[in-house]
C-alpha cells in the first residue's frame, strides 16, 4: 500500500493530461445531467485533451470523434439556449419510435463506415470497437444537443462497451472515468424522465 502512495505522484505526472481529461469530462457529465448550460464549455476542453490522448494510444476514431464533438458542443450551445419554442431555451422530449429507428440506422452505418476506414487506412488494432463506440457515441452526442432523453441509453451502452476497450489499451484512468459515465448516465436518465413529466404537468 506504501508503495502504491509512494508511485502516484509519478504516475500523475506521466498521465497529468488523461487526468485533466478525467476531470473535465466528469464535471461535463455530471453538468449534463444538471441540464446546466455550462457543460458544453466544459466538454470542447476535455475534447482537446481526448484528442491528444486518444491519438497517442492509437484510437484513431475516438481521437477523431472529438472534432466532431466540437462541432456539435457548439451547435448544442446554441440550441439549450434558443431552441425552444419563440427560440426559449431547449426542453427535454421523447424521440419518436420512426425516430429511433432513424437513430439506430444512424449508428450501425456509421459503425460499418467507420470500421472500413479504421482496417483499411489506420494502424488500428480494435477498427470493430473503435468504429461501434464512436458510432454510439457521435448518435448520443447529436440527440444531447436536442435534449432527447433517449440519447442517454445510447451512452450507457458505449460506455459499457468502451470501458473494456480502455482497460485493453491501458488507460486505467480513462476507464475509471467511464465506469463514473455509467453510473451518471443512469442518473441522467432518470433525471430527465422526471424533467419531462414536469414539463408535461406543466404543458396540460
Amino acid at each position: 500500500m506504501h508503495a502504491i502512495w509512494t508511485e502516484l505522484p509519478a504516475f500523475l505526472a506521466r498521465n497529468w493530461q488523461e487526468l485533466v481529461g478525467s476531470l473535465t469530462g466528469a464535471l461535463c457529465v455530471w453538468l449534463l445531467v444538471k441540464q446546466n448550460i455550462w457543460n458544453w464549455p466544459i466538454g470542447i476542453t476535455n475534447n482537446i485533451f481526448y484528442i491528444i490522448i486518444f491519438y497517442k494510444s492509437g484510437l484513431y476514431a475516438d481521437a477523431g470523434l472529438q472534432f466532431v464533438y466540437i462541432a456539435i458542443s457548439i451547435y448544442g450551445w446554441w440550441n439549450w439556449l434558443h431552441g425552444g419554442l419563440e427560440h426559449t431555451d431547449l426542453k427535454v422530449n421523447l424521440a419518436s419510435v420512426p425516430g429511433m429507428f432513424g437513430y439506430l440506422g444512424i449508428s450501425a452505418a456509421a459503425t460499418a463506415a467507420l470500421y472500413w476506414l479504421l482496417r483499411h487506412y489506420t494502424p488500428s488494432t480494435v477498427p470493430l470497437a473503435d468504429g461501434l463506440t464512436v458510432a454510439l457515441f457521435l448518435t448520443a452526442q447529436f440527440m444531447m444537443s436536442k435534449k432527447i432523453i433517449q440519447n442517454w441509453w445510447f451512452w450507457i451502452v458505449g460506455d459499457v462497451l468502451v470501458i473494456g476497450l480502455y482497460i485493453y489499451k491501458h488507460l486505467y484512468l480513462t476507464s475509471a472515468l467511464y465506469a463514473f459515465f455509467l453510473v451518471m448516465c443512469i442518473a441522467g436518465l432518470l433525471e430527465w424522465q422526471k424533467a419531462s413529466r414536469r414539463v408535461a404537468v406543466v404543458a396540460a
